[in-house]
Formats: structure tokens, C-alpha cells, sequence
């Protein structure tokens, strides 16, 4: 297949483009790297520099190739900052995201993939773990841009024929993780750890989230390349994992000798979110294959490395 990625220097995607290129597809990345790395890119992947918003720019890529598959994940992914300038938010999540389907659409693409986000369309959940038919109740200009999109998609499908596969995310860690963002605990508290740092806890530490590993999501993303209908999947474990297990488990991979310690809660954090996975696994044949404790050996082991090449 021909697929074009959008935000495929990013973290999660870069791995997605590493994957779709060892099956042999071929490759095409638009990202403007404003939180993308060109080192995370695979060099088999050929990279066009741009905004999404940049509607000319947009056509262009598409007339210059024939796409088999849009892979949507470009996006504005501080919750913060979303909260913060909900304008800039909905111009990068909503805008940005209907300039690139409106440019595949026009030039036949059929086949669209989009990055979701589980925790932040859910909300505070009812049950535990939360199924694709729970509220969709977002506390945030973040997780109502994706929701909107998911329901752009739905307008696509009717409109003109869209296959679209939305997966929500849980909580997405592993290497190329910024570790200096507001989000990604696990980078932020490895890198913290190996540098002889002591991470904060937020709060007491019983807040739960359901991490997945990187690799596990790129292959539900390969996955969904087989499906010929539209759909909504949970991308996730089923398992809740609290902030005091983790920075256990992180402490343990790094060696540190760092006290668990802890600050002042988060104004208005999530306290519990897990994602049921039943559905993914009954349609795509997904499971995560990659436990808590190796996803985490295997991250630590990547920060270290960055460590020792001075990067």
C-alpha cells in the first residue's frame, strides 16, 4: 500500500511509519515538527515538511501521490494548553484535520485511520473498564476535538464512502517519548531517575490509567489496515495501574535509590481510567503483548542509551 502519515515523526506515529515500512509499504510523512524529530523518522519514509493547515500545501501532497491510506496523527496534544487556548487547540485537532480529509477525499482516498483518545472522550467513567459505548463526556478542548473528528468521520462514511478506523488510545508510553512534556509519566520519571533526579507524584498516587506500549499500539494500527468498515476501537490493556505501582516499577529498571515522594495533586486530574479491550480483539484479533514491567525495562533501556551518546 501507498500511506501517507500525518504527524509521523511524532512519537507514537514514527513507530506506526517503522512498522507499515517493515511489511514493505510505502511511506509518505507530513509533519511540521514543531513536537516532531527527525531522528525518530524512519529513513525509508519520505518526509514533507508542513502544516496541515496549510490548505495549498495539503493538495500538493496529495497530487503529487496516489494514497491507498490516510494515517491521522497530527495533532495539538497538550491537554493544558488546550485548556489554556481552545481556539489554537480546535485550529491544529479540528481544522487541521478536515483540511487533510477534505484534500483525500478530493483525490480519491477512501481509507482513513485516525488516532483517538480513549481517557479524554470518556471523561470520568461510569464503569471500569470503560467499552466503546460509554458516555463520551470530554472535561477537555482536547478530547472534544477528538471526539469531533471521530464524528467528522462518521460524516465522511456517509457523505462520500469513508472507511474510516478511529482507535482511542489509553495512555500510549514507550521510547521517543517526550520527557519533557506535561504528559508521559514514564518517560518524565525514567529520565528524572537516571539523571539521579527525584520524581514528584502528584497527589497520593492511587490515580489509575491503563498504559499501553508503543509497539503494541503500532501494531493495532497495522491491523486496522485489513478492516473494510468503519469503526470505533478501544486501543488499550484493561488494566489499571496506579502512580505509586509505576514509579515502583520505573525505580526497579533504572536502579534508582529515589524515595517515593509526593506533591500537591493536580487541579482536576482524571482519578480513574481503563479502557475493555473485548471489542479490538473480537473485530482485529489485537492484544497487547508487551507487559508493564518489560514495556517499562524497554523504555528505560532506551533513555539510558540516550543518555550515554550525550543526546
Amino acid at each position: 500500500m501507498n500511506i501517507l502519515v500525518s504527524g509521523g515523526a511524532g512519537f507514537i506515529a514514527s513507530h506506526v511509519v517503522d512498522a507499515y515500512i517493515g511489511l514493505g509499504h510505502t511511506v509518505s510523512v507530513i509533519d511540521n515538527l514543531s513536537t516532531g524529530k527527525k531522528e525518530n523518522l524512519n529513513p525509508k519514509a519520505r518526509l514533507v515538511e508542513m502544516d496541515i493547515r496549510d490548505a495549498p500545501a495539503v493538495k500538493r501532497v496529495f497530487a503529487e501521490g496516489k494514497y491507498d491510506v490516510v494515517n491521522h496523527h497530527a495533532a495539538q496534544i497538550d491537554v493544558r494548553r488546550s485548556v489554556a487556548d481552545p481556539a489554537f487547540d480546535a485550529s491544529v485537532n479540528l481544522v487541521g484535520a478536515l483540511t487533510l480529509f477534505d484534500a483525500a477525499v478530493a483525490s480519491g482516498v477512501r481509507r482513513v485511520i485516525f488516532a483517538s483518545s480513549g481517557g479524554a472522550i470518556y471523561g470520568e467513567q461510569d464503569v471500569f473498564p470503560a467499552d466503546e459505548t460509554h458516555p463520551t463526556r470530554p472535561i477537555s478542548p482536547y478530547g472534544v476535538a477528538k471526539l469531533s473528528t471521530e464524528q467528522y468521520l462518521y460524516f465522511y462514511s456517509v457523505a462520500y464512502g469513508v472507511v474510516s478506523v478511529c482507535l482511542r488510545y489509553a495512555n500510549v508510553y514507550g521510547p521517543r517519548q517526550n520527557p519533557e512534556g506535561e504528559a508521559g509519566v514514564v518517560a518524565i520519571f525514567a529520565s528524572r531517575m537516571l539523571a539521579g533526579g527525584q520524581p514528584l507524584i502528584n497527589g497520593d498516587g492511587k490515580q489509575t490509567r491503563d498504559y499501553v506500549f508503543v509497539r503494541d499500539v503500532a501494531t493495532a494500527n497495522v491491523l486496522a489496515l485489513s478492516r473494510t468498515t468503519p469503526a470505533i476501537l478501544n486501543v488499550g490493556t484493561g488494566v489499571e495501574t496506579d502512580v505509586n505501582r509505576l514509579f515502583a516499577s520505573i525505580r526497579e529498571a533504572t536502579g534508582s535509590r529515589c524515595e517515593e515522594r509526593h506533591g500537591e495533586a493536580k487541579l482536576g486530574e482524571q482519578q480513574r481510567s481503563v479502557l475493555d479491550n473485548r471489542k479490538i480483539k473480537k473485530e482485529l484479533g489485537w492484544a497487547p503483548s508487551v507487559s508493564l514491567d518489560q514495556g517499562v525495562a524497554s523504555t528505560v533501556e532506551y533513555f539510558r542509551n540516550r543518555r550515554n551518546r550525550g543526546a
